[in-house]
């Protein structure tokens, strides 16, 4: 509207001020033959003749003006009668504004055109021309900004970037002892554990600039914007020096160079060569400390991880109990839980979850207990979400028919069966025939304390409840019989016992006769930009040594799962009843059962919950809803 107006006044003004003698030269207009008798009469004083326009005075000082055709004696009669003549050419009138603006409007549509698809391509910013400029923002969190506080579970990740900081605040406390501040910090660790997180709180603790960008933003169709948007972006940091650049997923970037076919000219190698430069090359940038995230540090370029550009390499990993319980007191203090919650069992029960899945499970509970009208969220909430985030969303509408269920049952109970007579196996968490996810039924294992190895005893022991479903299949309705329940892909039991005596061979040197040697069938190459795997090339002889090694290994678990299950089928059979009847056992009541023969004793859920969140809302000093 605001352009608008202004074309508008512009129009108007052009033609206001076009030709400002019209209003002062202005007469009355009088017909030719009137003028002709005026000046037969002797009355007409003056004339300026423009063309065919004749404008004048007469003898009582009045204008006039008139349109003489083509008369070529009105000269003449003119002067025979003594009237002082002016003439002049035609001035040839200029175009209005708006005429200019309609011849023009075609070319200036397709100009505007063009100009908006190139921004588009360049996703919006710098117009057509900037193709070049950053894509870094500076960032500014007024409100909900993040320090360290907000940090919790990464304590040795956070005390190198908190050096950093320090460094930023009172550089002189280091460089008193010869120290220099560091070029750049790469944070690694898998997905999900916190690396974005740290480097906002980074930018939430130091009082220096802080600039974010993705290492997508470097990726254009044309060659050498990539490189543009890096220098601008050193030149950014430059001028707000000392500042943080902050470049997350840097992997988009800064993969390896020479392995693809372009001879090292494409446009992301070109990139990343103005990036190592950029960071220690002939012109350094101090107070420019540039801080990355990826969870592939396999893929970066060796030169991208020397010292001198990314000095420190700072690994974020997945918490520990300690640590996920701290990450579970900053979460949960967003939602409103009752005394029975304990987090330290929280933390125990959730090993080999990260930040971000502690994060989840605390927005899963509050929304559950939300979907049940509860005030306030209670153990049993956050236990269904853990289930829900590790097994997969129940399926309760899924119709089974008895046979189904039935067989079912005995899988899931064999699975269990087989896992509580093992010595090596990690105590049963669940066993549910609830359909969850893609599964008819599950049985989740959770390990006592955090492990970071597996013995071999281990390994056998999980290869050994694999096949404890289809073998509790067998023994109980016959060969002819056996369901694909073990099968089925990815995931399925068959398919983790096999990859797993696949690795036993091939990778961790455990079969006794091929001793302790890699066989890489997987060996990672980078090609194209993309890690491919490459199949070393074995012996055929070596090659049958290797698949009879993992048939042996298969079938030893297959036997010690048989056996198990013989000796022990009256507890099969306990269990499974206890299975259609429950539909979910916990741990605890799958030991009372196998153990004391004690069946489990459970009111309705509706009552379970209303008499937890009662007991919690009273050790609140709250008043529980009265019944409807």
């Amino acid at each position: 509207m605001m352009w608008g107006l202004i074309v508008f006044l512009a129009i108007g003004l052009f033609n206001l001020f076009q030709n400002p003698q019209k209003t002062n030269s202005a007469g009355a207009e009088i017909p030719f033959s009137t003028f002709l008798k005026e000046v037969n009469d002797g009355r007409v004083v003056e004339v300026e003749i423009k063309g065919n326009n004749i404008t004048g005075k007469l003898s009582n000082d009045k204008s006039f003006k008139t349109y003489s055709p083509n008369d070529t004696n009105i000269v003449e009669k003119l002067t025979e009668k003594g009237v002082n003549i002016t003439a002049s050419p035609t001035e040839d009138k200029m175009p209005s504004l708006l005429g200019i603006l309609l011849s023009w409007f075609p070319m200036l549509l397709l100009i505007g055109v063009w100009i908006f698809f190139m921004r588009q391509m360049q996703g919006g910013r710098g117009g057509a021309m900037g193709f070049g400029k950053s894509k870094a923002k500076l960032l500014s969190e007024a409100r909900g900004k993040v320090t360290f506080n907000d940090v919790a579970g990464i304590d040795e990740a956070k005390e190198e970037v908190e050096e950093i900081v320090e460094f930023l605040k009172d550089p002189r406390k280091f460089r008193r002892l010869g120290g220099k501040i560091p070029r750049g910090a790469l944070l690694i660790g898998p997905p999900g554990t916190g690396k974005t997180l740290l480097a906002r709180a980074i930018a939430g603790e130091a009082d220096v600039p802080f600039f974010t960008i993705s290492g997508s933003d470097f990726v254009e169709m044309f060659v050498g914007v990539g490189a543009s948007r890096v220098r601008d972006m050193m030149e950014q940091g430059k001028k707000n020096a000392p500042c943080i650049i902050f470049i997350d997923e840097i992997d988009a970037v800064g993969r390896s160079r020479g392995a693809g076919l372009g001879g090292g000219n494409d446009e992301r190698e070109q990139t990343l060569n103005q990036l190592l430069v950029e960071m220690d090359g002939f012109d350094t940038n101090e107070g420019v400390i540039v801080i990355a995230a990826t969870n592939r540090p396999d893929v970066l370029d060796p030169a991208l991880l020397r010292p001198g550009r990314f000095d420190r390499q700072v690994v974020v990993p997945n918490p520990d109990i300690i640590g996920r319980e701290a990450i579970l007191k900053v979460h949960i203090k967003k939602i409103t839980i009752g005394p029975d919650v304990k987090l330290r069992t929280i933390a125990r029960g959730t090993p080999g979850f990260s930040g971000a899945d502690l994060a989840n499970l605390c927005n899963e509970s509050a929304l559950l207990a939300a979907r049940k009208n509860k005030r306030i969220v209670t153990m049993s909430d956050i236990e269904e979400a853990k289930d829900k985030v590790m097994m997969g969303a129940e399926r309760r509408s899924m119709v089974m028919t008895e046979d189904e269920k039935r067989k079912t049952a005995y899988h899931e109970g064999g699975h269990a069966i087989v896992s509580f007579n093992l010595d090596h196996s990690d105590p049963i968490h669940k066993a549910t025939i609830i359909p969850r996810g893609r599964a008819l039924g599950m049985v989740v294992n959770l390990p006592e304390r955090d492990k970071y190895g597996h013995s071999i005893k281990e390994l056998k022991a999980r290869m050994a409840i694999c096949f404890g479903g289809r073998v509790a299949e067998e023994i109980i309705f016959g060969k002819d019989n056996i369901s694909t329940g073990a099968g089925g892909g990815t995931g399925s039991d068959i398919n983790q016992a096999t990859k797993l005596a696949r690795a036993m061979v091939m990778q961790y040197g455990m079969s006794e006769t091929l001793g302790p040697m890699e066989y890489g069938e997987n060996e990672q190459e980078v090609f194209l930009g993309r890690s491919v795997a490459r199949h070393q090339q074995m012996s055929e002889e070596t090659s049958k040594k290797v698949d009879a090694e993992i048939k042996k290994i298969v079938d030893e678990g297959y036997e010690k799962a048989k056996k198990i299950l013989t000796e022990k089928l009256e507890d099969l059979h306990k269990l499974a009843k206890a299975l259609m009847t429950y539909e979910t056992l916990s741990g605890e009541e799958i030991k009372d059962l196998i153990l004391k023969n004690v069946e489990p004793k459970r009111a309705s859920e509706e009552n379970n919950s209303n008499k937890e969140e009662s007991s919690a809302l009273g050790s609140l000093g709250l008043k529980p809803k009265p019944a409807h």
